[in-house]
């Protein structure tokens, strides 16, 4: 369990970095969803402010661990808010969000399972 703890927990937080990264340099990937689902582009950097702190917060967990489980928690949270920005404009081509969400569900149950079983 702790093998797969450390690794979901490092693949998760490095993806989440990288989201902050196309972000923090409006690349043209977030810059494009963002305009599907109607937000607006200066919201780019705290929407990678809030990535790279559940980055942060998941390596933090291995340190303190309420604080690992917290961040997973908001990553979740994250992308269900991308997901729903998603299908309430209509839009069906949410093809990163799903990975994304589905990453973050498996680390925060790993997560929790790891650290309170």
């Amino acid at each position: 369990m702790f093998a797969l703890y450390v690794i979901l927990t490092l693949v998760t937080a490095f993806a989440a970095a990288a989201g902050t990264w196309l972000n923090y340099t409006h690349h043209p990937i977030p810059v494009s969803a963002a305009k599907q689902v109607q937000v607006p582009e200066s919201w780019m950097v705290p929407l990678g402010t809030v990535q790279g702190a559940g980055a942060l917060g998941l390596i933090t967990g291995f340190v303190i661990p309420p604080i690992g489980l917290a961040a997973a928690t908001g990553l979740v949270l994250f992308f269900i808010g991308a997901l729903i920005a998603h299908l309430r404009v209509g839009d069906r081509h949410f093809s990163a969000v799903l990975p994304a969400l589905a990453l973050a569900t498996a680390t925060l149950a790993v997560t929790a399972a790891y650290q309170l079983g």
